[in-house]
């Protein structure tokens, strides 16, 4: 029974190795659908479902209303109710209804879903502003809402800007995981900004794939965003990747 343990342990501690799991392949936008578009409640709830791990986008609204939106604009090009969304109240913002009825989410509801979810684990990606102040509150503001909802350990933050970094790592609890997106930074000089970890691009990691190994070796996670096929899921998954980022969770799992 011993080495039949034993065995069994060390099977486990490989796949766990090797293998990325179904929470660590993040649902960006949620799982969408028809039913479900990105960055909906229902997109949110179909990944809880399925088991995934789930990546939104936020951006602050004119009247200071957080809002859980990819942006800058909503609406397409060429469309004559296209707003764009920090320039725009939420009135205006909730009055133009996506694909399946629902209005644009607020941040406030979205976390209370992701209260009711359970274990589910979000990553927030906090969207560039116009000026380091917009992002600071919006920064701000993110950080407290997680906070009041007691959701610090399911929520990671990541953006594409340092000033927001930044303000994340500053006005998070210090257990708070935030990844710099920006493509442009090298491991060690993330390390050195006091950043958890690296979310790239598929396309710069192939290009750069040492990245994997000097991240690691510094403590930093690495995650992949943009993975679109299988292909791409087993390559990054052979090169080490801690987690990938994905609108095609389904096929990527696979």
């Amino acid at each position: 029974k011993i080495m039949r343990r034993f065995f069994t342990l060390c099977l486990a501690a490989i796949a766990s190795i090797t293998m990325i799991s179904a929470q660590q392949i993040v649902a960006d936008g949620g799982l969408t659908s028809t039913k479900a578009p990105a960055n909906t409640i229902a997109a949110l709830e179909a990944a809880a479902k399925a088991g995934y791990a789930v990546k939104c986008d936020v951006n602050l609204a004119a009247d200071g209303t957080i809002v859980v939106v990819e942006g800058p604009w909503l609406g397409e090009k060429g469309d004559p109710d296209r707003m764009n969304i920090q320039r725009s109240d939420y009135a205006m913002l909730s009055s133009k209804l996506l694909a399946n009825g629902e209005a644009v989410p607020t941040l406030d509801a979205y976390l209370d879903k992701v209260v009711e979810l359970g274990d589910l684990h979000l990553i927030i990606e906090v969207k560039e502003h116009a000026t380091p102040q917009a992002e600071s509150e919006l920064a701000r503001a993110v950080v407290t809402k997680v906070k009041e909802r007691k959701l610090q350990g399911r929520v990671d933050y990541q953006s594409m800007r340092q000033h927001i970094c930044n303000e994340l790592k500053r006005m998070a609890p210090s257990s708070a995981m935030v990844y710099y997106m920006g493509n442009n930074l090298t491991p060690e000089y993330v390390e050195g900004l006091g950043y958890s970890g690296i979310c790239y691009t598929i396309n710069t990691l192939k290009r750069i794939p040492r990245w994997f190994n000097e991240a690691h070796k510094l403590g930093l996670k690495v995650t992949v965003c943009g993975v679109a096929n299988t292909e791409e899921s087993a390559w990054a998954k052979k090169s080490g990747a801690d987690a990938i980022i994905t609108t095609s969770p389904a096929t990527i799992k696979k």
